[in-house]
Parts: C-alpha cells; sequence; structure tokens
C-alpha cells in the first residue's frame, strides 16, 4: 500500500519497508485477522467505499478490545480486479483510516494485488496495558451480563435493505446507517477489564452465538432479559413496519460489534454498559427462561436467500 497511506508516527520502521516495526509498551501483543468478500461480506451497490473499509476495520479492532486491550495497528490485504477503479481503493482506505483514528490505531501497512472478486484482508494489533487478557472462560455463576452497547441494529438495516422499499429506507435510515458503518466503543474493552470483568467477547455473529462461545468456554449456564437489551422500542417498530420479530435482530443478528461481558456484581458494571442477564450453573443459554429454538446467530457456511453472507449479517 505503498504512496496510498499517510506515515504512521507510532511506528519504529513505518510503511515503505518490507515490514513495520512497532514499539509494544505492554510487551504482549494481542493480534486478530479477518477476510472479507465482495458477495458475502460486503455490496458495493448497498454500501460506500468509506463505509466498506470502515466497517473492515471496525470488526477487528472490536475484537482486540474484546480481549481488554488497545488498538494499536492495522494491516491490510486488498485483491481487486484490473477493472477496479483507483479513486474506489482510495476511497476504502480513507474509511479505514477514519475508523482507525476513532479507536486510536493506525494502518501499519498492507499489500494490494489482483483477483477476480474483491477481498481485504486485515490484520489488527493491540497491547494489553498492563491488564490481564479477558477470555471467554472466565464467567462463573452468579456473575452478571452485560453490554457495551445496543445490539440488533446492524441486523435491521440489513433487512431494511434486503426489503427494497425505498420510503422505509429513509424512515429507518438510523438502522441502514449502523449496518453500513458499525460504531464499536472501543474504550469499553479495557473499560470492562479494568472494572472486573470475568468473560468477554465482540457481538459479532449474533448475541446468542457469541454469549454461546462464553457459556461453553466457561462451563455456564447464561440467562438473558430480552426487555433489557437497549434500543428494543427502535427494533420493535421497524420489525413492525416489515412484519418481523425484532427479538431476531436483537439476539441472533450481528455486526453492531458491541461487547459483552461477565461481571462478578452488578456493581462492578460500568456505567455505560447495561446489564441484560446472569450467570448459572449448567449450560447453554436461555432467553427469557427459554431455550432459544430459532437460529442462534451467522453460519459463516450458509447462504441466505440474497446470497449475502457474512461475518454477523451483513
Amino acid at each position: 500500500m505503498r504512496g496510498v497511506l499517510p506515515p504512521d508516527p507510532s511506528a519504529v520502521v513505518g510503511i515503505g519497508d518490507d515490514a513495520a516495526v512497532l514499539p509494544v509498551p505492554d510487551g504482549r501483543v494481542v493480534a486478530s485477522t479477518d477476510l472479507l468478500v465482495e458477495g458475502r461480506h460486503f455490496r458495493r451497490d448497498w454500501s460506500a467505499p468509506e463505509d466498506i473499509g470502515a466497517k473492515a476495520a471496525a470488526q477487528n479492532l472490536a475484537d482486540i478490545a474484546a480481549m481488554g486491550a488497545v488498538p494499536i495497528a492495522l494491516l491490510f490485504g486488498l485483491a481487486i480486479p484490473g477493472t477496479t477503479a483507483v479513486s474506489w481503493v482510495l476511497r476504502v482506505t480513507s474509511g479505514m483510516v477514519a475508523e482507525c483514528d476513532r479507536g486510536g490505531a493506525a494502518i501499519s501497512g498492507g499489500d494490494i494485488t489482483a483477483a477476480d472478486t474483491v477481498m481485504l484482508a486485515i490484520t489488527s494489533l493491540g497491547h494489553m496495558n498492563g491488564r490481564a487478557p479477558v477470555t471467554r472462560g472466565g464467567a462463573s455463576a452468579g456473575d452478571v451480563v452485560a453490554i457495551s452497547g445496543p445490539v440488533g441494529r446492524s441486523a435491521a438495516g440489513l433487512a431494511v435493505l434486503q426489503a427494497g422499499a425505498p420510503d422505509e429506507l429513509a424512515r429507518l435510515a438510523s438502522l441502514v446507517d449502523a449496518h453500513r458503518r458499525p460504531q464499536p466503543d472501543y474504550q469499553a474493552g479495557p473499560q470492562a477489564a479494568d472494572a472486573g470483568a470475568t468473560a468477554m467477547i465482540d457481538v459479532s455473529d449474533g448475541l446468542v452465538a457469541d454469549l454461546g462461545h462464553v457459556a461453553k468456554a466457561s462451563g455456564v449456564c447464561i440467562r438473558l432479559r430480552s426487555q433489557d437489551l437497549a434500543g428494543s422500542g427502535e427494533l420493535a417498530a421497524a420489525a413492525g413496519k416489515l412484519g418481523t420479530d425484532w427479538r431476531d435482530w436483537a439476539l441472533a443478528g450481528g455486526e453492531d460489534h458491541a461487547l459483552a461481558a461477565t461481571f462478578p456484581a452488578a456493581s462492578n458494571v460500568p456505567d455505560t454498559w447495561t446489564v441484560i442477564g446472569d450467570v448459572m450453573a449448567g449450560s447453554g443459554i436461555l432467553v427469557d427462561g427459554q431455550r432459544w429454538a430459532r437460529p442462534a446467530g451467522w453460519d459463516h457456511f450458509r447462504r441466505s436467500r440474497e446470497g449475502l453472507a457474512d461475518h454477523g449479517p451483513a
């Protein structure tokens, strides 16, 4: 990506050499990677190039925050058809840079090659800043469950786009925006770690599915209360217009990239987080006292009816 990106002032050796050299103040590197493919993870007719770049960065930086870590750098590989306009590539990069700025990270390098379809390979890096990593396996019976932001808005926005109704696009623009360009709270991860979070995860594939990973790794049962989910009124109104159940979006939709975490007690939960359940002995997930019988979240190897798969809904 030489000549496209500004120099990274935090790097010992920045863009222009075979590899970047980054200072790691903590001594431990946190790393995460994702692959996005056009037609499965994004559609260019639904999202501006800046939104595609920002979304790609967001879903990777959120994984760093979910460990309780601080994002510091992002690397990205880009594969594109030879007919792709240079301006489109620059706009994708611009969106990625803007999201990195929002998360306190910088793009430290990457690569570009030709391919039959557009693909982005993203690697994000962070450091613990002296904290212990918060994994999926630390939840215990008696903990409370909380989330750092709303869930279901991205899935609702995808449903609006799939409906293809111009009037609904206008009325529900905020949900469409949430799908095109999620806004993770990167401070929430380190904040939760400092508050004593016992387990944490990025909600990328769906709240039930992702907390299911926490329940399995921790050997516990997690109970959720749907009425406590933030933004349920907005989702219910949109669901009424589209003839669906808002809980499918909130509980099984993904890509809002809120963080979900368990804490020893409600008094440990930071003020910006919302308590939505608790942890008990057992296994799996209960929603309002019942096993969730519908799809729990995104399955990466299942095609949607529209032929659009995703790292979440879209």
